[in-house]
């Protein structure tokens, strides 16, 4: 019985640590799908860009990890404004966005992965900073550090977008785009010049989500395809395009994950995670903080 009381007790912190880290995956999926209508597929991909340079930046430099993940939000977000430039330009004023976009994403994960296979292998990556190694313990639960300041991290970059996104004048512009662009011509803001701003936010935000994940687990180039699925479940599940609801809604899937590994087998964590948002979505289309 305490055995069991224990093994839950862990089940529940780890769950509650990896949740905060799903959140930074995830948040940059839902400024782009949940604010700008924009499946950007191809961000799972983009995150383990991050991953690779920030392995670099510590492996032949001596960077931080997480010094390295903050440094590299400036030229990712620029990335982001590029991105969505010829996507725009290709997609939206065609009216194309729906499919062709689609498949451009597609094109631009894929393209990603082989070229990091070429540069990298398909060798498992790591990186070294003091943080990774050690363990916090908080009477009998242990917080491994690894996965502690990923989540602290992750809790801090959603906060500080939130602040944002709520606070100032772009902020709320970028949540009111995919609302009425009308509107907010009138206000005299440009909608494609808020859009990519916003989608360089999103993928500026992969950045820091690569450099977290690297820190939590070794990496290696096709791990994106795991995380795909993963990342718009969180979105949807929380309502698409709000920060709190992703948050939330990825700490349950942790939870749900970790309990479900702990007791019945890792192989099962995915079909009950997904097989509860099913059930959530049922029940609440919109996800927990969306609107009806």
């Amino acid at each position: 019985m305490l055995q069991s009381a224990g093994l839950l007790s862990e089940a529940l912190v780890s769950g509650v640590l990896v949740g905060g880290f799903y959140a930074a995956m995830a948040v940059g999926i839902s400024i782009a799908f949940g604010m700008l209508g924009i499946s950007n597929i191809a961000h799972p991909a983009i995150i383990l860009l991050g991953s690779f340079i920030v392995y670099v930046f510590n492996t032949q430099l001596g960077v931080d990890p997480l010094v390295a993940g903050v440094l590299l939000t400036i030229p990712f977000y620029f990335l982001g404004t590029v991105l969505y430039s010829g996507y725009e330009i290709a997609f939206e004023r065609r009216g194309a966005e729906l499919i062709r976009g689609l498949s451009f994403f597609f094109g631009l994960f894929f393209i990603t992965e082989v070229g990091l296979q070429l540069m990298f292998g398909v060798d498992y990556r790591l990186v070294q900073a003091s943080y990774i190694g050690p363990t916090f313990n908080m009477g009998p639960v242990s917080l491994p550090l690894r996965m502690l300041i990923p989540f602290l991290v992750s809790l801090a970059m959603l906060a500080c977008l939130q602040v944002f996104f709520m606070k100032t004048f772009t902020g709320r512009a970028i949540m009111a785009v995919a609302q009425d662009k009308l509107a907010l011509q009138l206000m005299g803001a440009s909608p494609t010049k808020i859009k990519r701003v916003a989608f360089g936010i999103s993928i500026a935000s992969a950045a820091l989500a690569g450099a977290l994940l690297i820190i939590l687990q070794p990496v290696e180039p096709s791990v994106g395809r795991d995380l795909i699925g993963r990342i718009f479940a969180i979105c949807v599940l929380g309502g698409v395009g709000s920060l709190p609801g992703t948050f939330v809604a990825a700490i349950i899937i942790g939870v749900i994950e970790s309990i479900t590994s702990t007791f019945y087998g890792p192989s099962w964590s995915p079909a009950v995670a997904f097989g509860m948002l099913l059930v959530a979505l049922v029940v609440r289309p919109v996800g927990i903080f969306g609107r009806a």
